[in-house]
């Protein structure tokens, strides 16, 4: 199993440094979370949290995953990025497909692509985007960047996404990873049928083991049990040996630390930090 440091909410000038850190301990990737701009005051239902109530505010640090990547990828050699996860449906898929497949090529194709459907509704309100209908539009989005991503002149025609023959240059030399993030029935079936992996939001080990079932079983019904496909699951408990190695048998292929917020408070220093993945490294990731 492979594991990431979660990035997400960190003060963004330590961001660079805090990532190359992560790739000097072992670490395979780093991930970062997506929003634009923060509602005040927020209205929507956070669908993670038993009460509605998300953990972060508008003061959280979110900063372009795109810049960001291709900023952790000049100083880095073999860590990966992971975007977890980026407000696909509330985007310009032509935008987008420009940012992430010249992030592909400025870190040499060390850029994953974790994407989902949103759940706050001022965000596509902000871009004039219909909430209600997030979840065609995400499939639709998919399919036609991964056109774009090919190269060439091409075309999309579909119910939410449509646009004339057109190329966009430069196009990577492969395919940008797309893993689709949610713990819904809707979000695991898309995953199973489109998606080159899944990721969760944090869940107990009995509940990865149902969502882990649950996405094996659409993945065999969908004919993709045999493709290669990354299941990135997160737990929700404090991290111990036994739990990572149990996921592992489930077929978790990914997982990671907590942020650095969750462990060390609101803020704390370079230096804390890398004490923080220096402890998380010896304990769990050298295990593997």
């Amino acid at each position: 199993m492979k594991f990431w440091q979660n990035l997400s909410w960190l003060e963004t000038e330590q961001l660079v440094e805090s990532a190359k850190y992560a790739e000097q301990v072992g670490f395979v990737g780093v991930m970062d979370g997506d929003h634009v701009a923060f509602p005040v005051p927020l209205k929507s239902s956070y669908p993670y949290g038993a009460d509605g109530a998300p953990p972060m505010n508008s003061t959280w640090n979110y900063p372009d995953n795109f810049a960001s990547a291709a900023a952790i990828g000049a100083v880095t050699t073999k860590l990966r990025y992971l975007t977890s996860v980026f407000v696909l449906g509330a985007r310009n898929p032509l935008m987008v497909a420009k940012a992430a497949g010249t992030t592909a090529i400025l870190t040499n194709h060390r850029f994953d692509f974790g994407v989902a459907a949103g759940w706050m509704k001022e965000e596509f309100d902000m871009g004039g985007v219909d909430f209600h209908t997030r979840g065609k539009r995400l499939d639709e989005m998919i399919e036609a960047m991964r056109k774009l991503w090919m190269g060439g002149v091409v075309e999309y025609h579909g119910k939410f996404i449509d646009f004339p023959p057109l190329e966009i240059s430069p196009a990577p030399k492969r395919l940008v990873p797309v893993l689709i993030g949610g713990g819904s029935q809707a979000a695991l079936k898309r995953a199973a049928r489109i998606g080159d992996g899944w990721l969760n939001a944090g869940n107990t080990l009995e509940d990865i083991a149902r969502l882990v079932g649950d996405l094996k079983k659409y993945l065999k019904e969908y004919g993709r049990e045999k493709v290669p496909f990354s299941i990135n699951a997160a737990i929700s408990t404090p991290p111990d040996l036994d739990t990572f190695k149990r996921m592992q048998d489930l077929g978790v292929t990914d997982t990671l630390a907590y942020p650095p917020r969750f462990v060390l408070g609101d803020t704390s220093t370079l230096e804390q930090k890398k004490r923080m993945m220096d402890d998380f490294a010896e304990k769990f990731v050298r295990h593997f």
